[in-house]
């Protein structure tokens, strides 16, 4: 079994909901995650905070930090989850069922072992 990060990517698609409605598309994400963290399928995952974070980035011998990672984008990563998957098809499968796919986008990537 490989690893496989899902990148959850939006646009900002939540503003202006209600709590009501965030609540309703929260339990979507519970619903799905929790299904596949029984099968064994998602062994981790976070929702990032909301407009808030750091860039970091090296300008000669200085390192330069500005505010929020979605300084220079419009396509914020929200969150993230860990799959286990033999293979790209299967983690491409489990992404499917994704409720974040009614929102934004999934980048799917391998996790290449550092041992």
């Amino acid at each position: 079994m490989a690893k496989y990060l899902l990148m959850l990517r939006d646009n900002g698609t939540y503003n202006g909901l209600s709590a009501e409605e965030m609540q309703r598309i929260f339990e979507r994400y519970r619903s799905w995650s929790g299904k596949l963290r029984a099968e064994g399928k998602i062994t981790g995952g976070e929702k990032l905070r909301d407009h808030q974070g750091r860039v970091m980035k090296r300008n000669g011998s200085k390192v330069a930090i500005t505010d929020g990672p979605f300084a220079e984008t419009k396509e914020v990563i929200g969150g993230f989850f860990i799959v286990d998957a033999k293979n790209y098809d299967e983690a491409l499968s489990v992404a499917n069922g994704c409720p974040h796919l009614d929102f934004g986008t999934i980048e799917v990537r391998e996790i290449e072992p550092m041992s």
